[in-house]
């Protein structure tokens, strides 16, 4: 073999050798460390958080971020550990239970008890390192089981967080919106299941 040949091998072979070397992955939840219970007076109802939809775009594995005007991008080594529709799920059921002072009691017989029924649409999941977290979402609460019942209460929110620079702070910038918007559904959930008829909160 020429010593052409040669460099051009060992070229050759260390670019398969890059390629075969992949980044460490990394896994996000956006369920927080839980806090010390705050005595809250609860509402006199358990709640049901129905499955949460999100954007076909972001129901992937990856973070997916903006990027310029139009661009999005899928991350292959920044990964949800679950299913995004999941983990806003799980982080939003564990803000409402706090705020509320009663358990999501999704999924579990009801034995004839009033129940109030939350359901929520993510119409917006946006990621730009950075800037910015931001969640936009359609959301409806009901009380079942009563007597004569209420009428639905639907309301969408918008929550937009600055966040600083890297992908931690990008998803923690995602569980401070989430919080802010279950505090946004838990007030107004506390005056519905009062008998009041709330507006829906301003952005």
């Amino acid at each position: 073999m020429s010593r052409r040949h040669a460099w051009i091998f060992a070229g050759a072979l260390a670019l398969a050798l890059a390629g075969c070397a992949s980044a460490p992955m990394h896994y996000y939840t956006l369920t927080t460390q839980g806090a010390p219970a705050v005595r809250i007076a609860p509402v006199p109802y358990p709640f049901e958080l129905s499955p949460v939809n999100v954007p076909a775009q972001v129901d992937v594995p990856q973070l997916v971020v903006r990027t310029g005007g139009q661009g999005m991008q899928p991350l292959n080594d920044q990964r949800w550990i679950a299913p995004l529709g999941d983990e806003i799920h799980s982080a939003l059921s564990a803000d409402l239970a706090s705020a509320l002072g009663v358990a999501d009691m999704g999924g579990l017989p009801g034995n004839g008890q009033p129940r109030l029924r939350i359901t929520l649409d993510v119409r917006r999941f946006e990621s730009v390192p950075g800037d910015h977290a931001l969640i936009e979402a359609a959301w409806s609460l009901h009380l079942a089981g009563t007597s004569g019942g209420q009428d639905a209460l639907s309301c969408t929110s918008l929550v937009n967080e600055q966040v600083g620079a890297g992908y931690d702070a990008l998803v923690a910038g995602h569980q401070r919106a989430l919080a802010s918007l279950a505090n946004r559904i838990a007030a107004a959930a506390r005056a519905y299941e009062a008998g009041n008829r709330p507006g829906c909160p301003a952005d």
